[in-house]
């Protein structure tokens, strides 16, 4: 039985090698000066890193035969440094710089494992022999392994896209919310960022090589199993098999409509052949803030009083931190998922169920789920049919009364002088500017969301000839949610003096979203030769969307027995001195149907090549443009095979790889082509009142897709007797067509508006993927894998002869103040640049002071629209991240580090609350200490903006697995894992990881919710 070393995880490896062994002298030079913190000396002892110990010393008094020998690759080249190990012992050495090696063994019956990084182990039984010759062959397994690359798999060595594969080996340890958090920063390009940290509810923004669009969509496809825009709701992080993401537009092209922004495939594991096999895991989590803002306490507010800055009517006798009281520091969150698979020959199954409640940091913050997923094979009629059927479904109650932005805002701001309760136990509301009560809200509202979600599909394909093959595939797909919400009587929103007249309000709606999906493939594969392989495919994919929602609304409740579980009792529907109640029901869908067709060829393993071609066509555009075409070409060349490389003593494995690609995006409203009716006025005819209906929005004929076109420049590679491993990237694309909301001449128009196409932006960046085994041997094990990236995103165009716009604002900035917009998009400007003033100092009375256009200076009413210029810029140009995995025995150790660096954040918490003008609502401790000499009114320019480069310390997991010999137990692991433990940055806020996908980028809210750092112990046990 031979024991296989894999080398190389790596996820962008696509190049087949053929292993030469480095000579002496470089293979010292290389390995000293390419691998830092490794040292090498001239003898066999010494010649591994200098912290590896030495094991002869420790076996030589019970070991009774001598073995000597010489270790040689497939080429007749001796290796030095291969680990030699008597197996069940720790005695071992390692080859010289010649290749030999020299080993006492307790017995003929001893078993020597041979182990090198690049090369398949091998296990020798010592027998009678005493000198050995063992030949090592190169280990290709990792480029033999499948990559899901969309309606079919292709060989990584054949790859000729850029694409990137991420397995569960590699996924981010401990307890996460989202399962797309599994791959979070290891993937070079995509961005992955939770706005609102562990909040339970939050979403989780997802970008890929920067942004494709302005109205359209910006995150990529996901696909599940084969399903399109499959829910995330319904993956738990022990389904998942691998995610293969499609990064370029060569590969995402298959996608047609979907691929502007990128393609993530999502496999979910499946049963196998052999004896049954259960799998249980379980996790507890808990978490703590990281950082607590730095706002004034009783005393320190009242020391304003003291100095005259704030009238002494304010110190309402108390100290209270209303922060403190909105924590759940009790939270605990827990996860349960139990697998049971197995099978035989011609059928498989897996089945798995889960629990998982998370809480959140905040009080009245959580979500509740469960559910299981199973999946289901069947070959029959000599295996030439095959049956593969997959359902999923999950239920969820999430409660989102607390967690809210605005109620952390309210921590802040709140007099601290002030009780919560009154004397009485009613709740103290103070009167001051924006002001409420969060705990209140608490005591006296109601809501909740519970959703159910559900995927079904079945795939039918039957081979006809030997690799001539037909397949049927449909989905269902379907989400409902259902949301409730209700104020008490007691609610002072609902106080006697408010329009709800000291009466209850209720309200409740109904959301239905799904989708049909059927798609037919032929697909033909063959080898002809021995050296020519081809792979085609053709099909054809139909996608139905329906949307319907129901709302219901009612006030003036005499009571809070029935909640809004009896809309009907409430006297708003006689009383019209109350606020109307309300009703509302909506339906919308579209359909996408596409043909697509792939052909990928290679020749010798040498060159490859893909063509791709999708049409398609989607019913949100306009008459005229219905359908569009997306094409794609890629090629690949195995440079080691050619006989310059071939014998090459450094590059073990080079490819490069080129592709060009056009995808698409339909991710607008439904029905903006068309004209569509809505409500106006009522007009009163023989004392009856009539509904109005009008033209709600311009007919656009012409509204057609947006297009990206790409190029990908990429090389794969294995260098240093592969040692090291990876794939460099290189991306331009650009996105015509750009749809926007222009101003429409009217007449002809009847509305203001017209949405079509007209702009362009571009977009170009780098990506670098490294792996590398630095040491690997009996005991210990050293992997390190980098990512790392650039882009650049530039609005090209916005204007052409006919629809004109000097730029685009986004980033509104809140009140008080009417400060405006804090972004501007225009033609030649990045995306994500701050426009406002330049901050010039203050006057000695603390006044603003702002540099003009001419060089002047001026107070904040002298400055003009043409004084404003670019002053910071609020997108990541780089992102990289570093993991480090360590294995001792049966311990394992990941260290994960992430980081962004060269962009400008707004500290719109300092330029509000660092303000004494907020008095005498309370303030951050910066308004009297960095901006003691302010004493104006808030007003964005530069003097808000700091950098936001950050390190992050993101995930530190401490692992056992345990050697077990039982009938019952497979294996069983226990570990413990925390995340977000260490950020490294220059950045004065809670947090500098922000939204940094689309245009609002770099803005820190005035929200507060914590961003926390967790702590998880968890239990992985195989029966």
């Amino acid at each position: 039985m031979k024991e296989k070393l894999l080398v190389v995880r790596g996820s962008h490896l696509c190049s087949n090698f053929s292993f030469r062994q480095v000579r002496t002298g470089l293979l010292t030079a290389v390995f000293s000066t390419a691998l830092t913190g490794m040292s090498f000396a001239n003898t066999a002892e010494t010649f591994l890193p200098n912290h590896v110990p030495n094991l002869e010393p420790y076996a030589k008094s019970r070991l009774a035969k001598q073995v000597k020998g010489v270790v040689r690759d497939d080429s007749g080249e001796p290796i030095p440094g291969v680990s030699i190990l008597e197996k069940g012992t720790t005695n071992g050495t390692v080859t010289d710089l010649e290749g030999n090696f020299s080993i006492d063994v307790a017995s003929d019956n001893s078993v020597l494992i041979f182990s090198f990084i690049g090369m398949t182990t091998q296990e020798i039984t010592v027998g009678s022999q005493s000198a050995l010759t063992i030949e090592l062959a190169s280990d290709t397994k990792s480029l033999e392994e499948f990559v899901v690359i969309g309606y079919g798999s292709q060989k990584k060595r054949e790859i000729t896209s850029s694409v990137a594969n991420v397995n569960e080996d590699d996924f981010v340890q401990g307890g996460v919310r989202s399962p797309m958090e599994l791959i979070q920063g290891k993937v070079a390009g995509l961005n992955i960022t939770r706005t609102q940290g562990n909040n339970p509810n939050g979403n989780t923004d997802i970008q890929l090589r920067g942004l494709t669009s302005i109205k359209g969509t910006t995150s990529p496809l996901i696909v599940i199993d084969g399903v399109p825009g499959g829910s995330l709701d319904l993956l738990q992080q022990d389904d998942i098999e691998s995610f293969d993401v499609l990064k370029d537009g060569s590969a995402a092209a298959i996608y047609g409509t979907r691929g502007n922004a990128g393609v993530i495939l999502i496999t979910t594991k499946k049963g196998r052949a052999g004896n049954a096999v259960f799998n249980y895991s379980t996790y507890f989590q808990r978490e703590f803030v990281d950082k607590k803002p730095d706002f004034l306490t009783a005393n320190e507010f009242k020391g304003l009083i003291d100095q005259g800055l704030i009238d002494p009517s304010n110190d309402l006798g108390y100290e209270t931190d209303l922060y403190e009281l909105l924590l759940n520091k009790q939270n605990l969150s827990q996860y349960h998922n139990f697998s049971a698979s197995g099978g035989g020959e011609s059928s498989n199954y897996r089945a798995s169920f889960y629990f998982n409640e998370a809480e959140g940091i905040a009080v009245e913050n959580n979500r509740r789920q469960f559910g299981g997923r199973i999946n289901f094979n069947q070959s029959g009629i000599n295996d030439r049919l095959t049956v593969a059927s997959n359902l999923a479904v999950n239920f969820s109650d999430a409660n989102r009364l607390g967690g809210s932005t605005g109620d952390f805002e309210q921590a802040i701001q709140r007099n601290p002088t002030a009780p919560i309760y009154n004397a009485d136990g009613s709740f103290v509301e103070t009167q001051a500017y924006n002001n409420y009560n969060p705990l209140s809200r608490y005591a006296n509202r109601i809501d909740e969301r519970n959703q159910q979600t559900f995927s079904g599909d079945l795939r039918l394909s039957y081979e006809i000839i030997e690799g001539l093959k037909v397949s049927a595939f449909g989905a269902h797909l379907r989400t409902n949610a259902n949301d409730r919400y209700y104020q008490s009587m007691n609610d002072f929103a609902n106080r006697p003096t408010s329009q709800y007249q000291g009466m209850g309000y209720a309200s409740k709606s109904d959301s239905l979203n799904y989708s049909n999906t059927f798609e037919s493939t032929v697909n033909y594969k063959r080898v002809f030769d021995g050296v020519h392989s081809l792979d085609a495919i053709a099909g054809y994919s139909y996608q139905y969307f329906t949307t319907e929602t129901f709302n219901v609304n009612n006030n003036g409740f005499t009571t809070d027995v029935f909640l809004d579980w009896n809309l009907g009792a409430g006297s708003a529907i006689n009383n019209t001195n109350l606020p109307r109640p309300g009703m509302g029901s909506f339906k919308e869908d579209n359909t996408l149907i596409a043909f697509f067709a792939r052909a990928s060829y290679s020749y010798d393993d040498k060159y490859f090549f893909q063509a791709t071609l999708r049409r398609e066509g989607s019913s949100r555009f306009g008459d005229n443009h219905k359908w569009g075409n997306f094409p794609a070409i890629s090629a690949g060349w195995e440079l080691t095979q050619e006989d310059f490389l071939s014998t090459s003593s450094t590059i073990n494995s080079l490819k490069v790889r080129l592709g060009y690609g056009v995808t698409g995006n339909q991710g607008i409203g439904n029905y903006n082509s068309i004209v569509t009716l809505s409500g106006g006025g009522v007009y009163p005819q023989g004392g009856i009142y009539y509904q109005t209906y009008g033209d709600s929005r311009n007919p656009n004929p012409d509204l057609r897709w947006e297009k990206k076109r790409e190029w990908n420049l990429g090389f794969d590679f294995l260098l240093f007797q592969n040692k090291l491993g990876g794939s460099l990237d290189l991306y331009s694309r650009e996105t015509v067509d750009l749809l926007y909301d222009y101003s429409a001449q009217q007449p002809s128009f009847v509305r203001s508006t017209l949405l079509t196409n007209v702009g362009s932006l571009t977009n170009k960046g780098v990506e670098l993927y490294l792996t590398s085994t630095i040491i690997k041997n009996a005991d210990f094990s050293w992997r390190m894998d980098v990512t790392a990236n650039t882009q650049r995103n530039n609005i090209k165009s916005l204007s052409n002869d006919i629809f004109t716009v000097s730029w685009i604002e986004e980033g509104g900035l809140p009140s008080p103040g009417n400060l405006g917009n804090a972004i501007r998009v225009e033609e030649g400007g990045e995306v994500g640049n701050f426009y406002g003033k330049r901050f010039a100092g203050f006057t000695e009375d603390g006044k603003w002071q702002f540099y003009k256009a001419d060089g002047s200076i001026g107070g904040a009413g002298d400055m003009s629209s043409e004084d404003l210029q670019v002053i910071g810029n609020g997108v990541p140009k780089y992102m990289a991240s570093i993991n480090n995995t360590f294995t001792y025995k049966n311990f394992d150790l990941t260290v994960f580090f992430r980081g962004k660096f060269g962009y400008d954040i707004l500290n719109t918490k300092d330029l509000y609350f660092g303000n004494k003008r907020w008095l005498p609502n309370n303030l951050l401790n910066s308004a009297i200490t960095t901006h003691n000499n302010l004493d104006d009114d808030p007003q964005y320019s530069d003097y808000y903006l700091e950098k936001g480069s950050f390190v992050k310390l993101d995930n530190l997991t401490l692992g056992y697995n345990f050697s077990l010999n039982s009938e019952v137990f497979r294996n069983l692991r226990v570990y413990a894992t925390g995340r977000n433990l260490l950020t490294i940055t220059g950045y004065s806020g809670l947090d500098p990881e922000l939204q940094d996908v689309g245009f609002n980028t770099g803005i820190d809210g005035r929200g507060f919710y914590p961003r926390t750092k967790s702590f998880a112990l968890g239990l992985k046990v195989g029966f």
